[in-house]
């Protein structure tokens, strides 16, 4: 029975499905007409949602596009919250670097993104610099929200090197966005991961 409802448990809720439907539509939109090609009315006809529902999912069409990929740091998302909570705390190992590396996967975005997904994104943003910059914007958008937490877990370390922390975290995100967008098979690359091994470059370069 225990394992029944951890299976269940397991399964995308419904919510997780409709915003992956519409990011998935989105991004084909953009595949075959160009990011200026297409209007929200029609993503909401092709992803089969209300144009209600779909702005409360997504802002803009650029935020529908880049999906988790462009979303600053969740804090309605529950499982990102216990990340959040189990960092402040000290956890989950008591090493900074290998701290922020499990904390960069609910900012950046837990999705399970299929190779065709991964694939199409990865065509977007490289064939759009209005699309990358997106992606540089929301990522430095949760800058304060990550030194909150830097703060939180370790009052001592004050808000200057607290912000340099986060400084250091951007130009981390851009290296790793700068290997994915020139892997040769972006069905096997994933961004997340790649940040989490340039940030752990870093620390080894720092450490020095």
């Amino acid at each position: 029975m225990a394992e029944s409802a951890t299976r269940v448990e397991s399964r995308p809720s419904k919510q997780v499905l409709t915003r992956a439907r519409i990011n998935r539509c989105a991004m084909q939109l953009t595949q075959d007409h160009g990011l200026d090609g297409w209007t929200m009315d029609e993503l909401a006809a092709a992803a089969e949602v209300s144009r209600r529902t779909l702005f409360n999912y997504f802002s803009s069409k650029v935020d529908a596009v880049l999906g988790a990929a462009g979303s600053p740091t969740r804090r309605e998302d529950p499982l990102a919250q216990a990340a959040f909570a189990t960092f402040v705390a000290g956890g989950p190992t008591g090493q900074l670097v290998e701290d922020l590396a499990v904390l960069a996967r609910p900012i950046l975005g837990d999705e399970d993104f299929a190779p065709q997904n991964v694939a199409l994104r990865r065509t977007l943003l490289t064939c759009s610099s209005r699309l990358t910059e997106a992606v540089h914007q929301h990522f430095e958008q949760t800058a304060d929200d990550i030194a909150a937490l830097l703060l939180q877990r370790d009052p001592a370390l004050g808000d200057d090197r607290a912000h340099l922390v986060v400084g250091l975290l951007v130009a981390v995100f851009d290296s790793a966005m700068r290997i994915y967008l020139a892997t040769d098979d972006p069905t096997d690359t994933d961004l997340v991961d790649l940040f989490a091994d340039q940030l752990h470059a870093a620390g080894e370069l720092l450490g020095r």
